[in-house]
């Protein structure tokens, strides 16, 4: 019996077409929560839920967008190569809105640093990271930041939260580099259990 030319790869997840790998993240269904609408029309999916609103702008001419009552589907219109990677990146936007309106996406950040601190008043982010004034941060439109108790030695912890996830990573990453961490001591501000690549004071290399 002939074999066919679409398969599978095992634990590669990898779609096998002939020779040519593909990424196989596309052809995944998104479940669709209770509370979710999910509607689209002229390149644009609209995704709502508990948490709010958002709007992944896709090319109709290379997509479609496949919605029932409970799960939403992207397929691709051709095999060309830019249309295959077009179809994993819609389909993972699209993952991530539905996510996003219904649990939202958190990014914690902890502040080390004898006398250092961080306070959070409404959407301004006051950190004290060594410098001879204050730094205040403007938080974003649709983002909330927060603190928490301290973790792991750290003088403060900052959890930054909202719908979209890429807004959210922007936030903490702006945030991580008003005083990033020094390679020393790791005085300054790091992500969550990020790893720290220290190197040895001069004192310990002499």
């Amino acid at each position: 019996m002939r074999e066919s030319a679409e398969r599978f790869s095992a634990g590669s997840g990898k779609e096998l077409r002939g020779n040519i790998r593909v990424s196989r993240v596309g052809l995944l269904p998104i479940e669709k929560p209770a509370g979710v609408e999910v509607t689209c029309g002229d390149g644009m999916v609209d995704v709502s839920g508990p948490k709010g609103g958002l709007g992944v702008p896709y090319d109709a001419r290379l997509l479609d967008i496949v919605i029932d009552e409970r799960q939403v589907r992207v397929v691709r219109k051709s095999e060309e190569k830019r249309v295959r990677a077009l179809h994993g990146l819609i389909r993972t936007l699209v993952a991530n809105a539905v996510k996003g309106v219904t649990e939202g996406f958190q990014r914690r950040l902890d502040v080390f640093g004898v006398g250092y601190r961080a306070e959070a008043q409404g959407q301004q982010l006051t950190l004290h990271v060594g410098f001879s004034q204050p730094v205040v941060y403007q938080v974003p439109e649709g983002i909330q930041v927060v603190l928490e108790n301290p973790q792991g030695g750290a003088q403060a912890r900052i959890v930054v939260s909202g719908i979209d996830k890429q807004q959210v990573g922007q936030a903490a990453a702006d945030i991580r580099q008003t005083r990033k961490p020094e390679p020393y001591k790791g005085k300054g501000i790091r992500y969550e259990n990020e790893v720290i690549h220290w190197k040895a004071g001069k004192t310990a290399v002499g």
